[in-house]
């Protein structure tokens, strides 16, 4: 393996330098298309889930060494590309690579039927992806490509980094226990993006600060006292107590949240009982979280315990419930000098269809990486649909965004980005 250092320079392009780079970079954008459009199938049709990603994983390493481009494993499905070509700046680029378990019902004719084996009931699940996680792949894997075969356009290292399982919010720190951050120098700028509904089709945007929630789960269990449904009076009812629960935790954001910061809770499972006369021992909620202030996040965490346990005490209950946080995402909150760098870059090369962002409540585990190196990061987002007014969620089973734009432009965007640092 060549060597991990890198030698940086101060001195950046300019916006037409990084203009006439990039032109020279995706000079062939159109001759490319239709094979990148058929890769693009091909992996739509084999999403595999969270540290799964078996077949996926050496998809993008054969197209790798096919291109001659140095590839390492990281764990048993990350990947590392680089592509060293002389002095300057390192820029790092990920990708995330898993589907879910979404049965596809989009009607695309290259529509998923991928199936795979659930390790303990052994039954088949059906998945998509329902993210776009094809999309960012095929970002990268393309850059990656362009930027090997038209080297005199630029200088310095690219690497390409394939993540697993950013749907469970493991994979950032699985490719970082596996030793991503000491093996690879840290590099000067860590860049990602994500196919979204809410621009319009072929547009990028990004912002400085907070962009990206953070993200908890939380498991709350309600211990009660079972009983007969016809003698109610020798129990204790946990469904009862969730209903107290649940009604009164929809006061937080309305009540004890700033109303100038956004903040969301959501109870996405309610559990307890399964026969109409039995009253059960317990209940249990799931809850979502998502913050853009650290400081909140704890006041919200707090007024969630504080109702819990006076929701308990005040229905009886003689033991304490139990109250578990799990499945963290992070904050993405993008550098100030990083991301105005790529707002200029974007507003050169796509004009009108490079727009100011807004901060988006979903969640990533993107920011992990770059924080643990301790480089400045910036992340965007791609429009994934021109009739955006009727577009699917990310993770609905109706996901599936349109071929083109979308396809062209988030290889482009991939490419415009790096060329920010390394354009010659």
């Amino acid at each position: 393996m060549t060597s991990n250092t890198y030698t940086t320079t101060s001195v950046l392009p300019t916006k037409s330098q990084i203009k006439a780079s990039a032109s020279l970079v995706l000079s062939g954008l159109d001759q490319t298309r239709d094979a990148r459009v058929a890769l693009y199938k091909e992996f739509h049709q084999h999403p595999e889930p969270a540290f799964q990603e078996v077949w996926t994983s050496q998809r993008i390493y054969d197209e790798l060494r096919a291109s001659h481009i140095e590839v390492t494993r990281i764990g048993k499905t990350g990947l590392v590309a680089r592509i060293q070509n002389g002095d300057g700046a390192c820029v790092a680029m990920r990708a995330d690579i898993d589907g879910l378990p979404v049965k596809e019902a989009s009607q695309k004719p290259y529509a998923s039927t991928y199936t795979v084996q659930d390790s303990t009931t052994g039954a088949s699940v059906p998945t998509m992806h329902a993210c776009g996680h094809d999309f960012h792949i095929m970002s990268l894997l393309s850059a990656l490509k362009a930027l090997s075969v038209h080297k005199d356009a630029w200088k310095g290292t690219y690497l390409g980094i394939f993540q697993p399982a950013e749907e469970v919010g493991q994979g950032a720190l699985s490719m970082i226990c596996e030793g991503l951050c000491t093996q690879f120098t840290k590099p000067d700028v860590y860049l990602g993006q994500h196919v979204m509904p809410t621009l319009p089709g072929g547009c990028v945007a990004t912002k400085v600060g907070a962009f990206f929630s953070a993200a908890y789960s939380i498991r709350i269990t309600l211990h009660g006292k079972g009983s007969h449904g016809s003698m109610p009076e020798l129990g204790t009812d946990p469904i009862v107590l969730a209903a107290s629960v649940i009604m009164r935790l929809q006061t937080i954001v309305s009540r004890e949240m700033p109303s100038d910061e956004r903040v969301v809770l959501t109870i996405g499972s309610v559990s307890a009982g399964n026969k109409a006369n039995i009253i059960p021992d317990d209940a249990v909620l799931l809850l979502n979280t998502r913050t853009y202030n650290a400081e909140l996040e704890k006041r919200l965490f707090a007024a969630i315990e504080r109702i819990v346990r006076a929701e308990c005490d005040a229905a009886g209950c003689t033991i304490a419930p139990d109250i578990e946080y799990f499945d963290r995402g992070p904050l993405t909150s993008n550098d100030k000098d990083t991301t105005e760098r790529v707002q200029e870059a974007f507003t050169s090369y796509f004009a009108k269809q490079s727009l100011q962002g807004e901060p988006q409540s979903v969640s990533e585990d993107f920011s992990y990486i770059p924080d643990e190196w301790g480089c400045p990061y910036t992340f965007w987002t791609l429009g994934g649909f021109v009739d955006m007014n009727n577009a699917p969620a990310n993770h609905s089973p109706h996901f599936a965004p349109d071929l083109q734009p979308t396809l062209d432009r988030g290889f482009e965007a991939a490419v415009v980005a790096a060329l920010a640092w390394l354009a010659r």
